[in-house]
């Protein structure tokens, strides 16, 4: 009897060190009334933390970028494969919820953040992250209206309800700029938009791309089109409606991305009767990232941004503020030969872009160009097009957007946007070579 007592009291010591462990693991868990942080996710678990977190794996692309624009990424630990905004993004140790949870589980993080999707894809990979002890937080909003609350939530996790607070006004406050220099345009623009290239899928009214066709100042030829299952922004359509308003469509539009995607320019061009849509006719058909057009970020204005471009480019990239005696800095020369020239603004297009190293200009990563600011999408979409060089110092890249800009760099950007007939003249230039690229200026000149 006295050897079982003493069996017992074993077991039951045992038994509390575990629990000890367990709790140390989850300690910042509480309850509701004694937590700084208490919310439920969109998943039922209701979310109770002692302190913001600081150990995050974030499994998807969208809250990996807003935790960057709340200015938490160093709250970061892990990340998944598709996010790569900012580029700094793309150096964070990636995990994969279709792989083994153990990982995970090893990197010890005070949060996992995930989406529905997640749970409903990998059930098994979330539930042995939570029989480890990790909080689980799933957020996703499905709707541009669940933005602000799902951006509130993300910001209580890393303690940054401030300035959450400051990037939902100002992206409130870009898409009505936008809006108000569309507004007043008497012949507005018919677009149509692609979501998928399978069966010429479209998207629903309410969806964040459907929106951003109203914001941008444009009329959706298919409005009213139902969502091919609920809680799917993805709507019907088909060639067959396409066709009947061939006539009608000014503007068509494919999203590309790895979630959905529709038809490449030149696919949909050499699509069997495509021809007589006259958006095609009239070589307006574009392509747009997902990235800034579907995925709740706080980059979703420039999406409506590049729509408005697209049915309105004059009134859009309008640069008379330039045209001035003023000597034009790189900065400047970046935004006029964007503007000028009409160019959608360059995104990586794939995953695994920083993956490969590139002799040019690798996009995101020059030393002294801010990627939260303005001039950021006019820059690279300057470089990657060849239209303004990048400088490279002690295997940094440097773009200098305060230099001023000479005429040789003018001559250089002349010929790589434009479509020019050079003739064969040769005209002498007494101080060609003191030229870095004698070539492209000789045909600038001829």
């Amino acid at each position: 009897m006295k050897k079982q007592k003493t069996i017992l009291v074993f077991i039951i010591a045992f038994a509390l060190m575990l629990v000890g462990c367990k709790s140390q693991q989850i300690s910042q868990v509480t309850t509701s009334e004694t937590s700084a942080i208490s919310f439920t996710d969109d998943e039922g678990r209701i979310i109770n933390l002692n302190e913001p977190c600081t150990r995050i794996i974030s499994l998807y692309s969208a809250h990996t970028e807003n935790l960057f624009s709340l200015g938490a990424g160093d709250s970061l630990i892990g990340n998944y494969k598709t996010g790569i905004y900012p580029a700094s993004a793309s150096k964070i140790t990636m995990y994969d919820y279709n792989s083994d949870p153990e990982k995970v589980i090893a990197a010890n993080p005070d949060c996992v953040i995930i989406r529905p999707f997640i749970t409903n894809k990998s059930p098994q990979f979330v539930q042995a992250l939570e029989n480890a002890g990790i909080v689980v937080v799933s957020l996703y909003p499905e709707s541009y209206d669940d933005f602000p609350e799902y951006i509130s939530r993300l910001a209580m996790l890393v303690g940054k309800e401030d300035e959450a607070k400051e990037q939902l006004a100002l992206l409130d406050n870009r898409i009505m700029n936008i809006e108000s220099l569309t507004q007043n345009i008497d012949k507005k623009q018919t677009v149509f938009f692609e979501s998928t290239e399978t069966n010429i899928r479209t998207v629903t009214e309410d969806s964040m791309p459907g929106l951003a066709i109203i914001s941008a100042g444009g009329i959706n030829v298919a409005a009213g089109a139902k969502a091919i299952e609920n809680g799917s922004s993805i709507a019907t359509f088909g060639e067959e409606a396409i066709m009947k308003h061939a006539n009608d469509i000014d503007v068509y539009v494919s999203q590309r991305g790895a979630m959905n995607s529709g038809g490449s320019l030149v696919g949909i061009s050499e699509r069997a009767g495509y021809y007589s849509i006259k958006a095609i006719q009239n070589n307006r058909v574009f392509e747009i990232d997902e990235k800034i057009i579907s995925s709740p970020t706080f980059r979703y204005y420039k999406g409506v941004n590049e729509l408005a471009r697209f049915m309105y480019p004059e009134e859009m990239d309008n640069y008379d503020a330039f045209k001035n005696n003023n000597i034009a800095t790189k900065q400047d020369f970046a935004y006029i030969i964007v503007k000028i020239s009409h160019t959608p603004l360059y995104l990586p297009s794939s995953s695994k872009y920083y993956d490969t190293e590139y002799e040019g200009h690798t996009y995101g990563i020059f030393k002294d160009v801010d990627w939260q600011t303005e001039e950021f999408d006019f820059i690279e979409t300057a470089v990657n097009t060849g239209a303004v060089e990048e400088e490279k110092s002690n295997g940094e890249e440097y773009f200098y957007p305060g230099k001023t800009v000479t005429r040789e760099d003018l001559a250089k950007a002349a010929i790589r946007l434009g479509n020019y007939n050079v003739q064969d003249s040769h005209k002498v230039i007494e101080d060609l070579n003191s030229c870095s690229n004698s070539r492209l200026v000789q045909l600038a000149v001829d």
